[in-house]
């Protein structure tokens, strides 16, 4: 297997959804040199979650959190994760102080073939890799336990879950792996608050406002005291008493069926194929929809608008291996199924 390349996920989902976004990073190497920030809180989550469930150490996951917020004092970006994560990792540990289930494997790592469904033959060009975020075992079923963030929870996100093509993939490649079935799916879903700590307001702000109440005041006068920052303390408490409520985290558990894995197999062998058939004419055509999907551009559109600009790549980009999402060693040991 090590003759061929390895694939993943995510790989083959961004070819999907647009060719050239995939050719800027899997075969030119091109990451942004700014990172999306709700894909950095939610590796870190991701982090914290594996290290809560590894040893239900509360302390031990909220001093990941100081580690990787280590300038908050400084830096107002990890400020506001460091509190967001803090709050979120406390509610959840509250909220789920037993469990249903039996951890079975944590970021646990696969490798398979990529069969031609047709003939039953192995891809001689490609092999996938992925990393689970865990497995489960409820009763005698095992299954997938699958950590989302969510800035939204609605009916809307609950029913795309339905068309994961991730989820049913690493199902696929995890039974094949590791000789167990794969019931379904439990999906752990913790919600983002949208909650603000308060800057307070600033001394000349405080005058305006004053002022403007002494206008309309009858007396000529004003009791009014200027707003200060809210603590960190006070911010907690209200982060707190937000993760208290029941919608910040959600459970859903979603059955697989043997057909949507055959249907899985066609479509990625079919991926390969057309992956192949780009990177031999070299073609890999822009899926312009896709540009400012989930209402925000897509991390190379400044490419494709520049048409590759060597400047734009100098200064907004830089060359990492793929599949860094692999790199990270496995930090906990399946037990014997």
């Amino acid at each position: 297997m090590s003759e061929r390349s390895v694939t993943t996920y995510t790989m083959w989902s961004l070819f999907r959804n647009c060719r050239k976004a995939a050719q800027w990073r899997y075969v030119l190497d091109l990451v942004p040199l700014e990172r999306d920030r709700n894909l950095a809180f939610g590796s870190l989550a991701h982090e914290c979650l594996e290290i809560w469930h590894r040893t239900r150490d509360l302390a031990a996951a909220l001093d990941h959190v100081d580690r990787a917020c280590a300038n908050r004092a400084q830096h107002e970006e990890q400020r506001k994760t460091w509190h967001l994560a803090t709050a979120m990792l406390r509610g959840y540990a509250a909220r789920y102080a037993t469990e249903p289930f039996e951890v079975v494997a944590l970021e646990k790592k696969f490798e398979g073939e990529i069969v031609n469904p047709a003939t039953g033959a192995a891809s001689r060009s490609f092999v996938l890799q992925g990393k689970v975020d865990g497995i489960v075992r409820i009763g005698n079923d095992h299954f997938l336990l699958e950590h989302k963030t969510a800035s939204v929870l609605d009916s809307s996100y609950l029913e795309r879950l339905w068309t994961d093509f991730q989820i049913t993939l690493y199902a696929y490649y995890v039974e094949q792996a590791l000789g167990i079935k794969i019931a379904g799916v439990l999906y752990n879903v913790l919600v983002k608050a949208r909650l603000q700590q308060s800057a307070g307001e600033t001394e000349m702000e405080f005058e305006a406002r004053r002022a403007e109440l002494i206008a309309k005041s009858k007396s000529g006068k004003s009791s009014a005291q200027r707003r200060m920052p809210e603590s960190d303390a006070d911010f907690q408490a209200r982060l707190a008493e937000k993760y208290a409520e029941p919608a910040m985290f959600h459970r859903e558990t979603l059955y697989l069926s043997r057909e949507q894995f055959d249907t899985l197999r066609a479509e990625l062998w079919e991926l390969t194929q057309a992956y192949l058939d780009a990177r031999r004419r070299g073609v890999f055509y822009q899926n312009t929809s896709y540009c400012f999907q989930y209402g925000r551009p897509c991390p190379y559109f400044a490419l494709c608008r520049s048409g590759g600009s060597t400047n734009v790549i100098e200064n907004f980009y830089e060359k990492v291996p793929p599949h860094q999402e692999l790199a990270a060693a496995e930090t906990a040991e399946s037990v014997p199924f």
